[in-house]
């Protein structure tokens, strides 16, 4: 028998599979990769020699309005280390600006002051201005025009009236955006809600190439850019992280440059062969991607790229947080996944419902596929209303997965389905 640890929450549950069934166990490299430096010394190396701009510190000087955006309370970048480093370095060259960090919502609800303590430190809480990034609030935005879909792009007017804007964030596979971080940090994080919308419609979703680890061709990608340029984004910093959210490898600089310098950094570690298995065990990574429903398929998506056209899908997430969003909750739960698909198939791209998107994903998905949620916190009630199958533990998803898929079923573990990207070569 073989124990493997899947993340849940802040912890793990422990699978148990019996080694003839286990076809395999897949993980991202960045696990095993050994940077020769520690986290701090290899961001301020990144922020020292940035790719395609001179340092920051350097573009900081003679301006008055810096916005600095970060990202939200779903997402694990290290903020606490990050953070003061980024405004150090504005600092040195321009130790009069004004910055301001916009935490880059884009349709989550606001962040809270105690969320962000635990994100920032109580030190930056304490003495920086913050501003929350209020997707419904269609005051706080600007109209810059039409993207490439003809999506309306309305965006933070924060980042319009600056005369720098920095972001940050991390990189990592994305299941209909190809990677995340670079323009991310702008569109969905800093829009509002109809340009978030449209960007993510129906039709984009649909996209061949709207999928984990294909940036060239996304239609979804594709407007993400031209935001980012829009907004004459000026220097960014990204990171990757290994699954214990350590920093592994820093890219700092131009929106563009740098960001496809930590994408390819970030495919070597993370992109392997599928194998294909009767049943797919995988998580979102734990907290803080698995405080609800809506960020669970991202890992889902891994999932059914090694489940072949009817394997069962275990899906291990918390949903401390519940379903995640009021629109995705009432989608979700609005019928069979026909009859979901059919529903959002309908739906024009300026008309697109928020949330919507990941309703449409998981319709895509469980038309082939049983998913079995494993839960302490949603109720069995709620699950089957979402069209899937609810478990306390992997251990007894596993015992119902083989009840469809036979006892001798192949079981393949993607312990952290985020961090994997499974494709053909």
């Amino acid at each position: 028998m073989k124990t493997i640890p899947i993340p849940y929450h802040t912890g793990h549950m422990q699978l148990h599979v019996a080694e003839e069934n286990l076809a395999a166990v897949l993980t991202a490299e960045a696990d095993s990769w050994d940077p020769g430096k520690d986290e701090v010394s290899l961001v301020r190396e990144a922020l020292e020699n940035p790719i395609g701009t001179p340092r920051l510190r350097e573009l900081a000087r003679g301006k008055r309005r810096i916005t600095l955006v970060t990202s939200d309370h779903t997402r694990a970048v290290p903020s606490k280390l990050t953070l003061p480093l980024l405004l150090a370095e504005i600092r040195s060259g321009n130790p009069d600006a004004q910055i301001t960090i916009l935490i880059a919502t884009g349709l989550h609800r606001a962040t809270t002051e105690a969320e962000m303590r635990n994100m920032f430190g109580d030190e930056i809480v304490d003495h920086e201005r913050i501003a929350v990034n209020h997707a419904f609030c269609p005051e706080e935005f600007t109209f810059l025009g039409t993207l490439p879909s003809g999506a309306e792009f309305h965006v933070n007017t924060l980042a319009v009236e600056c005369d720098l804007l920095v972001t940050e964030g991390f990189i990592e596979p994305h299941f209909f955006a190809g990677f995340s971080g670079g323009r991310k940090s702008i569109l969905p994080g800093i829009c509002d809600k109809n340009t978030v919308n449209e960007n993510h419609s129906y039709k984009a979703i649909s996209s061949p190439w709207a999928t984990a680890g294909v940036l060239e061709g996304n239609p979804i990608h594709e407007d993400m850019v031209v935001a980012a340029r829009r907004v004459k984004v000026g220097f960014i910093l990204n990171v990757a992280q290994n699954s214990e959210k350590k920093i592994i490898a820093a890219f700092a600089g131009d929106l563009e440059q740098a960001h496809a310098a930590g994408v390819a950094f970030v495919r070597s570690r993370s992109q392997c062969k599928p194998v294909t298995g009767d049943i797919v065990i995988t998580s979102n990574g734990g907290y803080p991607l698995d405080q609800n429903l809506y960020q669970t398929p991202k890992a889902v998506s891994t999932a059914a790229a090694c489940a072949g056209e009817d394997g069962v899908i275990i899906m291990s997430a918390s949903c401390v947080d519940g379903m995640g969003g009021s629109y995705f909750s009432e989608l979700i739960q609005r019928g069979t996944v026909d009859q979901i698909d059919q529903y959002l198939s309908q739906i024009p791209p300026r008309e697109t419902i928020s949330e919507q998107w990941c309703a449409q994903i998981y319709a895509r998905i469980l038309k082939k596929h049983p998913v079995i949620l494993v839960t302490t916190y949603l109720d069995r009630e709620t699950v089957e209303k979402a069209n899937m199958r609810h478990a306390s533990s992997v251990d007894e998803a596993l015992e119902m997965a083989y009840a469809i898929k036979g006892r001798d079923a192949r079981v393949v573990v993607i312990p952290d389905g985020v961090s994997v990207l499974a494709v053909k070569e």
